[in-house]
């Protein structure tokens, strides 16, 4: 695990840049968060982990400046990743606008040679990294929360790092809201539910919301649960590929 250094001057090269931003607060989060580096060998076809300091720019964007740095003709770029922790937090990899995979665990990027007189191929660029609410999120007082499990609809086994949705409008403006979360190593998910679902009269009255389930692409599940008679029921959502996909159920009062 690489600690943070504050940068004292500008810094000229790095191949990556990251800003962890806390998803729940919606603002870029500055302390509390580590991350853990890793440069793939192809020698050994696997990730060996390296002690090189990640360093804090007054932007809070998170950069390695002397990643490929390195002299002599014929240097290649090499390929690395950097891991995501923050207490209470899970680390959603794939960028904005990308699918859904549960198998990635982390941020690949390359970082190509330079040196004092030969500047890098490319410049890095900016990647935003979303800390979505774990399990342990330290959710205040009176915020509600449904808990459940994701498991394989085949197997019955629980699928780690699934993304779980929920998502919705608000009745009164028809303001998009959405909700996050992933689920831990044992299929466990908690997620909050702070805005309005569709209302139902019943019986029982209460507010509707659907819940969405991915752990790649054409691996889904859904669950339809309504509050506040269900909210503290253990709630199970099946995946399976998506033609034979059925609805998940509640298992446990």
């Amino acid at each position: 695990m690489t600690r943070f250094y504050p940068v004292e001057t500008s810094v000229l090269h790095s191949p990556a840049w990251f800003v962890p931003f806390d998803e729940f607060a919606q603002r870029v989060r500055a302390a509390g968060v580590a991350t853990r580096l890793d440069r793939f060998d192809p020698a050994e076809n696997a990730w060996t982990p390296q002690d090189t300091q990640a360093v804090r720019t007054p932007s809070a964007a998170i950069a390695y400046p002397e990643l490929g740095r390195r002299r002599g003709p014929g240097a290649a770029p090499e390929r690395y990743r950097v891991r995501f922790e923050a207490i209470g937090y899970q680390a959603l990899y794939p960028a904005d606008g990308e699918p859904f995979d549960a198998s990635v665990t982390g941020v690949e990027f390359l970082a190509p040679p330079y040196d004092d007189t030969r500047p890098p191929a490319w410049p890095g660029e900016p990647r935003l990294v979303r800390l979505l609410p774990g399990v342990a999120f330290p959710y205040a007082p009176g915020v509600r929360t449904v808990h459940g499990v994701a498991i394989d609809a085949g197997t019955r086994a629980p699928v780690a790092n699934a993304l779980i949705e929920a998502r919705g409008r608000t009745s009164r403006d028809g303001v998009a809201w959405l909700e996050r979360t992933l689920t831990d190593p044992r299929g466990a998910f908690r997620l909050a539910l702070r805005w309005e679902g569709e209302r139902v009269t019943g019986p029982p009255a209460g507010q509707a919301f659907h819940l969405q389930a991915t752990e790649r692409p054409g691996r889904t599940g859904s669950l339809d649960i309504r509050l506040p008679a269900e909210r503290d029921r253990r709630h199970v959502i099946e995946i399976s590929a998506d033609l034979l996909a059925g609805s998940g159920h509640h298992s446990e009062q």
